[in-house]
C-alpha cells in the first residue's frame, strides 16, 4: 500500500552490522537507513525503503561510532614532550611547567583541530575532553561535526584562563547556560582530581551539579601512591572522601580508578558510579591497573578512554580497545575476561552512557543518532575473517576505519576528512613543535 513516508537520506548496506545493544549480535545482509540525522531503519537489505543516496559497503563492519570517554585534547601538541617518567614527575616536573608556558586560546584551538581529526580518522564520533579554555574547544567541536563532552577544569590553584577555582566555576556556568542546547556538545565539571581540591572547593562544585544535574568528570585512585597519601593525609581513601562528600552518582565519571577496594567497590555499585578505564596512559606511567572484570561483574558500567596524547600517545581508540580486553585477562587470570563483543560494548554503549549520552548514541537503534563508524575488514592482514568483531578487536587498526558519519553527516568518507584539511593540520602541528621545542628561536 503507497505510504507517504518520504525516502531515506541515506542507505549503508554493509557485510556486517554490529548494533552492540542488543549484545552479541552480528547482523549479515542488513542495511541501515538514516533521515534527518537519526536511524529511521533498520533491516534485511531486500526490504529496505528507497533512499536518496545508498552507500555499498563490501567487506566492511559498521558500528556504532566508538566514543572516547576521556582525554584532554589540546595535549596532542605536547605528544612524546615527556616519556619514560612516573606520574608526579611527568606532571611537576615537565607537564604542567610546559603548560604554564605554552597553553594559551590559540594553543587549545590548534591541538584540539589535531585531536578532533585524529579521532575522526580513528572512527571516533563522540570524545569526553577536560582541558583549558574549554570554550575554545567547544567552538572547534561546533565547527568540526563532532559530538563531545567538554569538562571545564577547576583545581585549588591558578590555571590557564581563570586565577580562582571560583571564577573556573563561574565560567563552566556561563558555558552550560549558552550550549544548553547545542545539538553535540554537552558541557560538564571537571574537578582535576581529589588531591588537588579541598572538601570547600569540592563541595560548591558539588551544589552546583546538582542544580545544573550536571555530569563530573574527575580523576580517581589513578595511582597507590594518591589512595596511601590520601590515607596517610586525612584518614581517607579518595573514594569515599568523595562519598561523603556528595559527589558520587550516575552523573559522576571516575577516571582511572586503578585502585579499588572492596570497599571501593560497593561505593561504585551503590552510587551507580561510572569508571573510565585508560589502560595505556596507565600501563605507560606505571600507574596501576583497573578491575575490568571484577567491577564489570559487579554491575559498575565500564566505560574506556585514550587519556591525552602526552601521555598514551596516541588518541587510538581502537588500539585503546585492544589493550583494554587483553589486559583485562591477565588481571583476572581468565581468557574469558572481557571478550570482543564486551570490549566494543565498552568503547561504545558503556561510553555513551558514562556521558549521560545512552539514549541518543552508543547503539545502531532506531531513533538514536546516525552516530556510525565503517571498519573495512577487506585487508590481507584481516584474512580470513571468521567472526568480524573478533577480527575488529584483536587484528584490526584504525588504519581501517573507512567512513565516519555523525547525525547523519559524513565526516570522513575513504580515509579523507571532508570538513578539515590535514596537510594544513599537520603544517601547524610541525610549527607548534618547532616552538615548544625551542628549535625556532
Amino acid at each position: 500500500m503507497p505510504t507517504n513516508t518520504p525516502p531515506l537520506d541515506l542507505l549503508l548496506v554493509p557485510q556486517w552490522l554490529v548494533p552492540v545493544e542488543p549484545a552479541g549480535v552480528v547482523l549479515k545482509g542488513h542495511a541501515l537507513g538514516v533521515r534527518d540525522g537519526l536511524i529511521a531503519w533498520l533491516g534485511p537489505r531486500e526490504r529496505a525503503p528507497e533512499a536518496q543516496q545508498v552507500r555499498e559497503l563490501p567487506h566492511c563492519l559498521l558500528s556504532p561510532g566508538l566514543v572516547n570517554a576521556h582525554g584532554h585534547a589540546a595535549m596532542t601538541l605536547f605528544r612524546g614532550l615527556a616519556d619514560d617518567l612516573p606520574l608526579m614527575t611527568w606532571l611537576k616536573e615537565h607537564i604542567w611547567p610546559a603548560e604554564g608556558r605554552w597553553v594559551s586560546e590559540a594553543f587549545v584551538r590548534d591541538g584540539t583541530d589535531l585531536a578532533i581529526a585524529e579521532q575522526l580518522k580513528g572512527g571516533i564520533t563522540c570524545f569526553a575532553d577536560m582541558y583549558f579554555f574549554p570554550r575554545q574547544a567547544c567552538e572547534r567541536v561546533h565547527a568540526s561535526g563532532i559530538r563531545a563532552q567538554i569538562a571545564a577544569p577547576l583545581l585549588d590553584f591558578p590555571i590557564p584562563g581563570a586565577a580562582t577555582a571560583p571564577e573556573a566555576l563561574h565560567q563552566a556556568i556561563e558555558l552550560f547556560g549558552e550550549l544548553r542546547d547545542h545539538p553535540r556538545i554537552r558541557m560538564a565539571l571537571g574537578p582535576h582530581a581529589p588531591y588537588t581540591l579541598g572538601d570547600a572547593t569540592l563541595e560548591q562544585i558539588r551544589v552546583v551539579a546538582d542544580q545544573l544535574d550536571a555530569p563530573v568528570h574527575m580523576h580517581i585512585h589513578e595511582t597507590a601512591d594518591e589512595v596511601e597519601q590520601a590515607l596517610k593525609d586525612n584518614g581517607e581513601r579518595p573514594l569515599a572522601r568523595l562519598a561523603r562528600l556528595g559527589l558520587l552518582g550516575p552523573n559522576l565519571q571516575a577516571v582511572h580508578m586503578t585502585q579499588v577496594s572492596d570497599e571501593d567497590l560497593a561505593l561504585l555499585v551503590e552510587s551507580n558510579t561510572s569508571v573510565v578505564h585508560c589502560p595505556e596512559s596507565n600501563l605507560k606511567l606505571a600507574s596501576g591497573f583497573c578491575p575490568v572484570e571484577r567491577l564489570w561483574q559487579a554491575g559498575v558500567n565500564v566505560a574506556i578512554g585514550t587519556d591525552g596524547a602526552a601521555s598514551n600517545n596516541d588518541l587510538d581508540l581502537l588500539g585503546e580497545t585492544r589493550t583494554a580486553a587483553l589486559l583485562a585477562k591477565a588481571v583476572a587470570g581468565s581468557a574469558t575476561a572481557l571478550d570482543a563483543h564486551r570490549a566494543l560494548r565498552m568503547a561504545t554503549l558503556n561510553g555513551a552512557r558514562a556521558l549521560g549520552l545512552e539514549t541518543l548514541t552508543g547503539s545502531l537503534e532506531l531513533g538514536k543518532a546516525a552516530d556510525i563508524t565503517a571498519f573495512d575488514l577487506s585487508g590481507l592482514l584481516q584474512q580470513p575473517v571468521h567472526d568480524p568483531v573478533s577480527q575488529l578487536i584483536y587484528a584490526t587498526g584504525r588504519d581501517c576505519v573507512k567512513d565516519v558519519w555523525v547525525a547523519g553527516q559524513p565526516l570522513l568518507l575513504d580515509r579523507r576528512l571532508t570538513r578539515m584539511d590535514e596537510h594544513a593540520l599537520s603544517a601547524n602541528a610541525r610549527a607548534w613543535g618547532a616552538r615548544i621545542g625551542g628549535r625556532d628561536e
